[in-house]
């Protein structure tokens, strides 16, 4: 389905309050693979309406929350009639600002969550009119308040929110909003370089495309093309056109197509309008035959060595002077019905013989394939060139402004030359830089090579470019935006490291990942509490010891609750034990302290075990190392498998003359086996966690999610030198033992209260 068919909903950022409820339903629709497609989108006009609701091209746009809310749920999700009175509550009395219509409506929603997971009592899953709800809670500043300050006296209600700020929809809303907001606070400093414009742009007439070849999957310079075309259609209040250029029947399929929508939704591109340049066919064809009848164009059966050589020496085919009469014979009659003579021949726009640009040295426009095409099968014989397709298709489809990489900068004059002399209007060309990374190929050829010779795990490996590679992983749509449009105008090819990118993603990620524990599975060394205050609530060894809830993040309770074990026996990785003294007084991060009173090692020095004193009353910001835990509890912790990555090639930027093979990093995934805080589990794959004091980490497999059986994590680089240096130079630095952070760094990362 196109995207002109999709349901278009623009909530103004800097709406007072804002639209959250609108916001959540939305993310909770997208989630949804059997829905039909919504886009959702930001404005950033204070000016505008809080909503803009378009349903259809047929019926006026909704601008009203309430009635936005109504119709929306009516298109995706119509409400029960056990669900329809929270809704009613929703969208109007908690909009209110006045305290006791608010409190009543808390009690209410408080009464009835008394016994219920969900608004409808069912256990299935929270509906829309919850996603709703929960948005109009969030936008309560009253609520907000007493929620914060643990003020608020309806406990279920607040359990229920709570739970709901868990959810992937609503984790994503959150996000969402935070990231704009930053961006805003970063002010024009990144972005001020658009601010050249587009050359002969009018607000509301602005007409973009990005044309991939539906051959293979986007990568990030792609991404970077797309999400441009983006930027500056929505800056001007314009249309983006998804053209596939579909010009080589050899190449192309039809899945490429659906696989090139997917990887767009992923990095948040959403076209007003798909086309083909198949569509234009007809046209293309007629517009060759205007060339050859203004003697602009011949048809040329010089082989194609000879025809290299002649275009690199400045030599003129000796076809270049047949007649006009002739070339359209050629062209209509041999070429375009895939004769002998016509399969040898090819059609060449007469530009120039010897111009130095060589680009316009006669270039070829159309060639014979007899391949049938995956959408027009056999209709066609003979296709145009991108060269020639791209500038014409532009003017057929009404794009004003064609964004271009700047290695096509000496093919613009023959983009020009062929909008006038075809006679058709002319679109104005805007230059950017190709994006280029260190240790990265771009080439879907030796991506290709990678993938046939079982060095990569497909096209969506987290070693791969694609964007499939790079959102699994762990980058998120907010960072890859923000990173590509602070590239701006930028007109410099450079071989970027990608420490800027995975830092403005940390930033990101930070504010919204909920915190979690691993412990490496080989050495785990149990540390068994033997006294000290507090003890006795732990229960015995085995008994299941003490459960709470706690945050998932200390500073934003939106996160939500885990259930963290407390037990007087629990595991530290062996390399904090191995740097344990006698006598020492160590912090349990979120727990209190713990005064080492013995270790045990074996026959090599290895540590099998700890004993120690709990010590809930001791000062943790006075004690050197802060240590993470789990209880040893089987409840409390599962298996799973930690995965980090290395380039693919080894050498920072491949040559003209290198080859590939030569070049290929030997071991470029390493997996660790640890036990992981048991919550983690619970999480669908896409979700990003902090497992503390190791780093973030994208849930790549889930047990209850996909049905694996396993769960994998693999980690996010997050931009420091260590996380995003080749492996392969250093691996025993990066790869050694994990490195303890001093009494100084630690008490500048962690806080840790005491649990009691």
């Amino acid at each position: 389905m196109s995207s002109k068919q999709a349901v278009q909903l623009t909530l103004a950022r800097k709406a007072s309050p804002f639209p959250y409820g609108l916001l959540a339903v939305a993310e909770a629709i997208k989630d949804d693979p059997s829905q039909k497609p919504l886009i959702l989108g930001l404005s950033e006009d204070s000016s505008a309406p809080a909503v803009q609701l378009n349903l259809s091209e047929d019926k006026p746009a909704l601008s009203e929350i309430k009635d936005a809310m109504n119709e929306l749920l009516a298109t995706f999700g119509p409400p029960t009639p056990a669900t329809q009175p929270w809704l009613d509550l929703a969208v109007t009395d908690l909009m209110s600002t006045r305290h006791p219509i608010l409190d009543a409506a808390f009690a209410k929603l408080d009464d009835h969550l008394a016994f219920r997971t969900y608004l409808s009592g069912e256990h299935k899953g929270p509906s829309l009119v919850d996603y709703a709800v929960w948005g109009f809670l969030k936008a309560s500043p009253i609520f907000g308040r007493n929620l914060k300050s643990g003020k608020l006296p309806y406990t279920y209600l607040a359990r229920w929110f709570l739970y709901l700020s868990s959810f992937p929809a609503t984790t994503r809303s959150v996000t969402l909003i935070h990231t704009a907001a930053a961006v805003e606070a970063k002010g024009k400093k990144d972005q001020g370089s658009f601010e050249v414009g587009l050359e002969g742009a009018i607000k509301g007439q602005v007409v973009t495309r990005f044309p991939p070849e539906p051959s293979g999957y986007l990568h990030i310079g792609h991404a970077k093309a797309a999400l441009l075309n983006q930027y500056f259609a929505r800056h001007y209040e314009g249309r983006l056109i998804i053209r596939f250029d579909d010009t080589n029947p050899s190449k192309e399929k039809a899945e490429f197509e659906e696989s090139i929508i997917e990887d767009l939704r992923l990095i948040g591109v959403h076209g007003d309008q798909v086309t083909h340049t198949s569509d234009y066919f007809d046209k293309l064809y007629e517009d060759a035959i205007t060339l050859i009848r203004q003697g602009l164009a011949y048809v040329d059966d010089t082989d194609q060595a000879t025809m290299r050589t002649q275009r690199m020496d400045g030599i003129a085919s000796a076809r270049r002077d047949r007649s006009i009469e002739e070339n359209e014979r050629l062209f209509t009659q041999e070429m375009a019905k895939g004769t002998e003579e016509g399969i040898r021949s090819c059609l060449r726009a007469k530009m120039s013989v010897d111009d130095p640009n060589k680009a316009l040295r006669d270039p070829v426009i159309f060639r014979v394939n007899l391949t049938p095409h995956h959408r027009t099968g056999t209709t066609w014989k003979v296709y145009p060139t991108y060269d020639f397709a791209c500038p014409l298709v532009d003017a057929h489809e009404g794009v004003t402004h064609a964004l271009r990489t700047n290695e096509y900068r000496d093919r613009n004059p023959q983009y020009k030359w062929f909008l006038k002399h075809c006679k058709v209007r002319t679109v104005h060309i805007w230059d950017f830089s190709r994006i280029n990374f260190v240790y990265t190929l771009l080439s879907k050829r030796k991506l290709t090579w990678f993938v046939e010779k079982g060095l990569g795990g497909g096209w969506d490996d987290p070693r791969f470019p694609t964007v499939r590679g790079i959102r699994r992983r762990g980058m998120s749509i907010e960072a890859l935006n923000q990173y590509i449009l602070m590239q701006g105008a930028s007109q410099n090819s450079l071989h970027l490291e990608w420490d800027k990118l995975w830092a403005l993603n940390k930033r990101i990620l930070d504010p919204v990942a909920p915190r979690h524990v691993a412990i490496t599975e080989e050495g785990q060394v149990p540390l068994r509490l033997t006294s000290g205050a507090g003890l006795e609530e732990l229960g015995s060894i085995g008994s299941g010891g003490l459960v709470r809830e706690m945050a998932k993040h200390k500073k934003n309770p939106e996160v939500g609750m885990k259930r963290t074990h407390f037990s007087p026996r629990v595991f530290l990785d062996q390399a904090d034990a191995q740097i344990s003294q006698e006598g020492e007084e160590v912090t349990l991060m979120d727990w209190g302290n713990v005064i080492i009173q013995k270790i045990l090692r074996d026959v090599e020095g290895k540590v099998t075990g700890l004993e120690g004193q709990l010590h809930l009353e001791g000062d943790f910001k006075k004690t050197k190392r802060k240590l993470t835990w789990l209880s040893s509890e089987e409840e409390a912790g599962i298996s799973a498998t930690l995965l980090d990555y290395d380039y693919l090639i080894s050498k920072k930027k491949l040559e003209e003359d290198d080859q590939v093979e030569d070049h290929v990093t030997a071991v470029s995934e390493f997996r660790t086996p640890v036990v992981v805080d048991a919550n983690v589990q619970d999480y669908p794959v896409g979700q990003v966690v902090q497992l503390e004091r190791r780093g973030y980490y994208i849930v790549d497999k889930s047990p209850k999610k996909d049905g694996s059986g396993s769960l994998e994590l693999i980690l996010i680089p997050d931009g420091k030198a260590s996380g995003i240096a080749s492996k392969a130079d250093a691996m025993d630095d990066i790869y050694g033992e994990v490195q303890i952070p001093d009494a100084k760094e630690s008490s500048e990362m962690y806080t840790s209260e005491s649990f009691y």
